[in-house]
Order: structure tokens, then C-alpha cells, then sequence
């Protein structure tokens, strides 16, 4: 694990000083080492820099930027099947020098070219550079556990695990992305492949970005998606037989997760999946696997149910209770670790568990993607409800029905009631995958004519997330909600909360649940193999868990990582409003139309806006603007 950096320089202007202040603003993603190279070409200087957190080969012959004959990597993540694939290169007369797993993407790329990130199971983000062929490739792996940002302006091409990479450089240009803001209003979350900044993107998960020098162009080119298995036929199989190959899937995922070369931990919270993870590998291992969980004075708190599980399977258990002020001290460091605006606010408690098991281990692993992969959120059990009753109204009346949907405006009640009306009402003219599609985009995103009520100038474009998903083909109408989600929420908001709240306290963060194998499997399932109505999903996975720690000790209510910051804006954080939303400094960007958020604070001291968590969101990007843009 480690932050990656570099550039390429048409004017050749950029030096070997600047690209070392690019690598040493991502110290805190790696502390052992760093590496930064200057290559100096005719028409062009390409720059490679690491900072490198040792996991695998702790040794200087990890040291990047790596070589091998015409081929210099710098690399960022964990290949974890390492071993398998040097000895089938080694069959094919490759010979290694390091134990790095490094140098094993250098050998695999000179044999199998692109084709070799198919042998990979891992995180990652690596660069390529092929001095032969003057060709650059940056690949990111499918599921976008690892972060890459590139900019592209003129003679100027830059890219890095975070952000503040590219703004160290003096050609970056800041200029604010207007077009995702309403985007980011509405979800709380900038997605791929765009970014807050102009002439920035992020690579998209499953990608490669491939950069001919000669030509002076790139393109790009996807090599996995996670929707094209929800398009797969179901697997015909039994109940018992697809838990079998489920259950030793997942021993798989998990024990390659505990590869390294230093202390590995998890994270605990006592629910199905972080249960699931802690559960197998305990009972895989002679030694006592080591469990983190923090607790909380207020909001949910999971530490209990997560020190009876560690007790029952006999992990090495550490617990910390955290104080309101420790967690609230955590909100003025989120724009400096996410230096793009970013409103989730279960990055505070992740934050605080990461420092926790820093204390005693390098790695730990997290149980992100268990909802995604087998049905386990309440919004999807609702979403199946409504296509249900959609599937009540005779064919026949339908277009009659739908009708309906542009009359919701007259209705009594709020205005996200009456958005969820006509959500509802207008999907009955589509395809089954459609209305699921439809519903689930409704039940998640606010009313466009409301986001719009925010800026000063009404959006060009106010197209969600949910409009980059082709969903034809699917087998299942409850896939689709699993696939957005896979796509859109796991690696925008959930990944991107977990990589940078780890890597502030360099700490490795792994994702066992999202082993590519365990998507393609799971995709193929018959939905009632994880679903079978009512407000209960992962049944599979469920009955797997059940095998290592009884029913009647998990069968309790799902709480999340959740904290009351809303309320502590009403309270003990009231200055931060008067910081960061006061008259003034809602102008300091000129997005805003201020009289109308000021309008919505008024409701939101009240208690009684309709949309509370965007008060939140506004707060984070008016203090990332304050930190990166203003100042």
C-alpha cells in the first residue's frame, strides 16, 4: 500500500523538485520510503514517485519506482495471489530477484501485455511506463478499492492517489467542476469518473488508461464490469450446493486478505459481515486473529454485540469507547484527508477505529460490499415491495395509471412524499428492469427542481448516477438495485471513506467481501437464494455465518456506523454554521444561491427541512473549499 504519483510534462517544465513535493504530500499514505524519477525524453519529461508503506517484502528491494528491462511501475495496493502468479511465470522461464509482488506486475505485464491484470486478484492502481514502445498504461482494479486522479489540460497530463497530489503541482489549474455539484448535493459524493476540478477525472474501477507518447493521446479501455454477470443466466443449483461453493469462496477471499508481512487485524462491528470475516478466519487460524471496535457515547453504538462475537470465537479483542468531543475534534481534519468534498459522515468513527488498530497492527480488514453482494439493505427490501404492487395493476390500465404521476404536485404532503408519488406512478410505462431501475433512482435522489432551488444558476445537466447504468439484459429485476449500488455508492462513497480514513493513519485497509470472484458468483444466484421477502436479505450468507456463531446471537437490529453530527450542528458544532454558512461565507464560491440555503438552515435549526442531511454535505464542501481553493 502507498500513495502513487507523477506527470507527464509536454514543455518539460516540471522538475525533479516538484514531483518529490507531489510524492511527499502523500506521506501519510506510506512513511517507509520514497522514490521519484525524472525520465527525460525528446519533446517531454516523465515523472514516477512513490511513498511506500511496507506490507509485502520489507526489504529496499521493494523500492519504487520499480525496473525490469523496459519497464519502470510504480504501484499502489496488494497483488494477493502474488505467489501463484511468479511461479507460472517462473515456468515460463522468468527469473525474480525480490520477494515483491511489485516486480511480479512488471514480469506478468512483459508476457501477457494488458491481458495480465486477468491474473490478478487484488487491489490496485499501477503505471506503467514501456520505454520501448513510449506508451504509459494506469490500471485500477475492478471493484476501485485503490483511488486514481488524473488531470489533462494542454501540454500537461498529472496523476495521483489523492487530489492534494495533483494541487501541489504549480500547472494544476483549480477550477471548480460546476456541472457535479448538484450531483453531489443530492448523494453527498462526487462519482466516478469526474471529480470537483476541471480537467480532472478519476479512473473508473475496471479501466485502463493507456497514454501513447508518440501520438500524444490516450484512451480508454474497460476490462470488467461488475453488471455484466447480473446479465449471466442464474446458476440452476441447489440451495446447499451454491452455500458449499459460496462458503469455500469465501475462505478464499479471506485468507488472501491476511497475506503480508506484517500484523493483520479486522474490523468488528458484530453485524453479518464483519462477523463472517472475523468468524472464518478465526477458525482458519491456530493463532487469535486481532478485532478492533469503537463505541460511542452517542448515536449507534455496535461495541457490545461486537465484544460478544470476539468472545465467542476467541479473537484478541480490542475496544475503545470514544468520547463526543474525540469524534467531534475528527470533523476539522475531513478536508485535508478527503480533499474533495465528501458528506458521509461515518467517516468520523472510521477514522477513530483506523487510529485504534494502528496501535497494534499495519493491515485491517473491513467488511464493506456484504449488502451489495447479497441483498442486505432495508432499501432494497422496499424498492421489491413496490415493483410487487406495480405488478398488481393490470397490463391494461397502466398508461392510464401512470398518468397520475403529473397530478402528485396537487397531493397533500412534503415534498419528498410527493416525489416518491410520482416515482412510483411514472415507472409503469417501463420495463421491469426499468421500473427498478426508476424507483430505486427516485427513492434515492431528491426532486431536480429542488437541488436546483441551491445554485445561482440553474444546473446544465442534472443527470444522476443512476442514468450511467444499462441495466437491459438483466435477469432479475432486484439485480438492479445490486448492480447500481456495486457501481455507484460501494466505490464513490463507501471505498473512498475507507481508503482515506485508513491511509490518514497509515494503516492498510483490505476488502475481503470484494474479491472480483465472490461479485461473479454472487451475481449468478437466484435472488431468493438471498432474499425471500419481508425485511430480511443475505440469507445465504446468514446461513454461512450460522455455522460458526449461533442465530440467536446475531439475530439483532442492523445499526451502521452512524453519529449524530446533525445534531451536534444544532448544538455543541453551532459555531462551524456560523463559520462556514453565515451570509458571507456562502458566497465565498458563487455557486450558491444563499438566500434560499439560508432559508433551508432556518428549517434545519427548526427541525423541520425535509432534506437535513444536505445542510451537512454543504457544510463539508464550504469547509473543503475554505482549505483547498480559498486559502
Amino acid at each position: 500500500m502507498c500513495g502513487i504519483t507523477g506527470f507527464i510534462d509536454y514543455k518539460k517544465d516540471t522538475s525533479k523538485a516538484t514531483l518529490n513535493q507531489m510524492v511527499a504530500s502523500l506521506r501519510h499514505r506510506g512513511p517507509d520510503d520514497e522514490g521519484a524519477e525524472v525520465f527525460q525524453r525528446e519533446g517531454l519529461n516523465i515523472g514516477l514517485g512513490q511513498s511506500r508503506l511496507s506490507i509485502i517484502d520489507l526489504s529496499k528491494d521493494g523500492h519504487q519506482p520499480m525496473h525490469y528491462n523496459q519497464l519502470s511501475c510504480v504501484f499502489n495496493g496488494e497483488i494477493y495471489n502474488y505467489k501463484e502468479v511468479r511461479n507460472e511465470l517462473k515456468e515460463l522461464n522468468h527469473e525474480f530477484i525480490t520477494g515483491s509482488d511489485t516486480e511480479v506486475i512488471l514480469h506478468a505485464y512483459e508476457e501477457w501485455g494488458l491481458k495480465s491484470v486477468e491474473k490478478f486478484i487484488g487491489m490496485f492502481v499501477y503505471v506503467i511506463y514501456d520505454k520501448g514502445s513510449q506508451v504509459i498504461t494506469i490500471t485500477r482494479d475492478r471493484a476501485g478499492v485503490k483511488p486514481l486522479y488524473y488531470y489533462q489540460k494542454d501540454d500537461l497530463f498529472l496523476f495521483g492517489s489523492e487530489l492534494k497530489a495533483l494541487m501541489t503541482h504549480p500547472g494544476f489549474k483549480k477550477e471548480i467542476n460546476k456541472s457535479v455539484m448538484p450531483t453531489y448535493l443530492n448523494y453527498g459524493y462526487i462519482p466516478a469518473p469526474n471529480s470537483i476540478f476541471q480537467d480532472t477525472y478519476k479512473l473508473n474501477p475496471g479501466h485502463h488508461l493507456i497514454i501513447d507518447l508518440k501520438k500524444g493521446c490516450h484512451n480508454i479501455q474497460k476490462y470488467w464490469d461488475a453488471a455484466d454477470f447480473f446479465r449471466e443466466p442464474k446458476f440452476e443449483i441447489s440451495y446447499e450446493k451454491a452455500k458449499n461453493q459460496l462458503h469455500e469462496l469465501l475462505k478464499s477471499a479471506f485468507s488472501y486478505r491476511m497475506v503480508s508481512d506484517v500484523p493483520v487485524g479486522v474490523f468488528l462491528s458484530g453485524g453479518y459481515d464483519s462477523t463472517a470475516v472475523a468468524s472464518i478466519l478465526q477458525s482458519e487460524s491456530k493463532e487469535k486473529i486481532r478485532t478492533f471496535t469503537i463505541g460511542f457515547e452517542e448515536g449507534n453504538n455496535e461495541a457490545p454485540y461486537a465484544k460478544e462475537t470476539a468472545e465467542y470465537i476467541g479473537s484478541d479483542h480490542t475496544e475503545y469507547y470514544c468520547t463526543t468531543r474525540e469524534a467531534q475534534r475528527i470533523i476539522e481534519d475531513l478536508p485535508y484527508y478527503y480533499d474533495e468534498p465528501f458528506g458521509d459522515s461515518s467517516a468520523i468513527p472510521t477514522i477513530l477505529v483506523s487510529r485504534l488498530a494502528k496501535e497494534k497492527v499495519t493491515v485491517a480488514l473491513s467488511a464493506d460490499a456484504g449488502d451489495e453482494l447479497f441483498f442486505g439493505y432495508k432499501s432494497y427490501f422496499l424498492q421489491s415491495k413496490n415493483l410487487k404492487k406495480l405488478d398488481l395493476i393490470p397490463r391494461l390500465f397502466k398508461p392510464l395509471v401512470s398518468k397520475f404521476a403529473g397530478l402528485s404536485g396537487f397531493l397533500p404532503g412534503d415534498e419528498s412524499q410527493k416525489h416518491k408519488v410520482r416515482s412510483f406512478y411514472s415507472s409503469l410505462n417501463q420495463t421491469e428492469v426499468e421500473q427498478a431501475k426508476l424507483l430505486f433512482k427516485n427513492a434515492n435522489s431528491k426532486p431536480d427542481e429542488y437541488i436546483s432551488r441551491f445554485f445561482n444558476e440553474k444546473p446544465e445537466s442534472l443527470s444522476t448516477i443512476y442514468d450511467t447504468i444499462d441495466v437491459n439484459m438483466f435477469n432479475c429485476s432486484e439485480d438492479v438495485f445490486l448492480a447500481v449500488d456495486y457501481k455507484n455508492y460501494l466505490q464513490n462513497d463507501i471505498l473512498t471513506k475507507v481508503d482515506r480514513a485508513t491511509m490518514s493513519t497509515s494503516l492498510e485497509g483490505r476488502e475481503p467481501f470484494l474479491d472480483h470472484r465472490l461479485l461473479e458468483y454472487s451475481a449468478r444466484l437466484p435472488i431468493d437464494f438471498k432474499y425471500i421477502g419481508g425485511s430480511v436479505g443475505k440469507k445465504i450468507l446468514r446461513d454461512i455465518v450460522h455455522e460458526y456463531v449461533p442465530k440467536e446471537m446475531m439475530e439483532r437490529p442492523k445499526s451502521g456506523f452512524s453519529i449524530p453530527v446533525l445534531e451536534w450542528l444544532r448544538g455543541d458544532l453551532r459555531h462551524l454554521q456560523e463559520q462556514y454558512l453565515s451570509r458571507e461565507a456562502l458566497s465565498w464560491s458563487g455557486l450558491f444561491n444563499v438566500d434560499f440555503v439560508l432559508a433551508e438552515l432556518g428549517k434545519f435549526n427548526k427541525k423541520n427541512m425535509h432534506y437535513s442531511p444536505l445542510i451537512w454535505y454543504i457544510l463539508m464542501f464550504q469547509m473543503w473549499y475554505g482549505k483547498w481553493v480559498r486559502d
